[in-house]
């Protein structure tokens, strides 16, 4: 452990507010990295810093998958307190572009938990660990051999980006953002819960402007998470993301719209060894198939603030525990969303989810948390091929 033991607190060093970890971004990322950091060194100093106060709202589906739950389980936090007062969602209904359905019941319930609510509750737990928050937009990041600088009123022996998709810390490290053919923007909202949906998560394609799609997610109180997403590089505006949110689910008049960029996982940019880490959307980890982040975010988080404990080898750390956990999803993911730039592959795979739930339940695995591309769901989808 590479730590200092110095206690909470950051006593000052050359006149410079010292800490042991930097968390820039309190998000789910940020606050599962402040936890793990907590975690894996008791006495470290960990602040989070983040530029909005608590609770507040960020534009997302709301969708939170029970491997998300389990990844803050292990970092103790109360799995039933993250998710109280919002039903378990077992069922998820798909219409691919083509127009084959299927309904199944999920491998395990989801939860349709408001950002505004979940991010207050995890942020919560990182507090009760011990972890500091602060209100600070970070703007400057100066990487230094034995320390990194935060604006000149910080420093950290390690600084973790998991500050979303516009990252100030990404930039600080040289790196690019990702290319419009691995972005996508997604406009949100809440609505009346479609009819029949109770207990059912909706995920609604076409084959217009695709890869797209539009989804309706239960909150349990009669009202949905609404909202359509769309690659940048086709063209994407309010006005098109509006059509197609209306167009796909007809008579939907949402509230609250708001849109937010997505940095797909096709494109990640490299984690450099060093002091510097990148977790969740500012490490470009969003699932190409479906939008999901918040798994990702909550695990690369923890990952990151595990690996915050050995120092000036942080980076080497973290880029290899990533590699273990996620390295063979991300390939079967990214191959599989290549796979899907072909509607007729889609819509084989969503009719070979029709006729057996193992298929279906290899699909959401592969969709919603860290599943792989399988033999059987490519022969089942070949076998659907028209």
């Amino acid at each position: 452990m590479l730590l200092a033991p110095h206690g909470v607190g950051g006593p000052s060093v050359g006149g410079v507010e010292h800490w042991d970890v930097v968390v820039v971004g309190a998000g789910p990322a940020g606050s599962a990295a402040a936890l793990a950091a907590r975690r894996a060194a008791p006495g470290a100093r960990v602040l989070l810093l983040d530029r909005a106060d608590f609770p507040r709202d960020k534009v997302c589906g709301d969708g939170i998958a029970p491997e998300a739950i389990d990844v803050l389980a292990r970092l103790g936090v109360d799995a039933a307190a993250l998710t109280d007062g919002f039903a378990p969602v077992p069922r998820l209904r798909l219409r691919s572009p083509g127009g084959a359905a299927v309904e199944r019941p999920m491998p395990r319930p989801a939860h349709v938990v408001p950002r505004q609510v979940l991010d207050a509750r995890i942020l919560a737990a990182a507090q009760r660990a011990g972890a500091e928050l602060r209100r600070h937009q970070v703007r400057r990041l100066t990487v230094q051999p034995d320390r990194v600088d935060v604006d000149g009123v910080l420093t950290a022996d390690v600084v973790i980006g998991a500050d979303g998709a516009e990252s100030v810390v990404r930039r600080a490290l040289g790196r690019p953002p990702n290319r419009p053919d691995r972005m996508a923007v997604a406009l949100r909202g809440y609505a009346p819960e479609l009819p029949g949906q109770r207990g059912v998560q909706v995920i609604a394609t076409t084959e217009q402007r695709w890869p797209a799609y539009a989804w309706s997610f239960p909150l349990g109180d009669g009202r949905a998470n609404v909202g359509y997403g769309e690659l940048v590089s086709g063209g994407a505006s309010r006005a098109a993301l509006t059509e197609g949110l209306h167009r796909l689910l007809p008579g939907v008049e949402p509230d609250g719209l708001r849109a937010h960029r997505l940095p797909l996982s096709t494109e990640r940019p490299r984690q450099p060894d060093g002091r510097v880490l990148l977790a969740g959307d500012a490490a470009s980890l969003i699932n190409p198939l479906t939008g999901e982040g918040i798994f990702y975010a909550v695990l690369s988080g923890a990952l990151a603030g595990s690996a915050a404990v050995h120092g000036p080898q942080a980076g080497r750390a973290y880029r290899t525990a990533l590699r273990r956990r996620l390295g063979r999803h991300l390939r079967h993911s990214t191959a599989a969303s290549a796979l899907s730039r072909w509607p007729r592959i889609m819509d084989a795979a969503f009719r070979a989810a029709a006729a057996e739930q193992r298929v279906f339940d290899d699909v959401v695995d592969l969709g919603l948390a860290d599943g792989r591309l399988t033999a059987r769901t490519l022969a089942a989808a070949a076998r659907h091929l028209r």
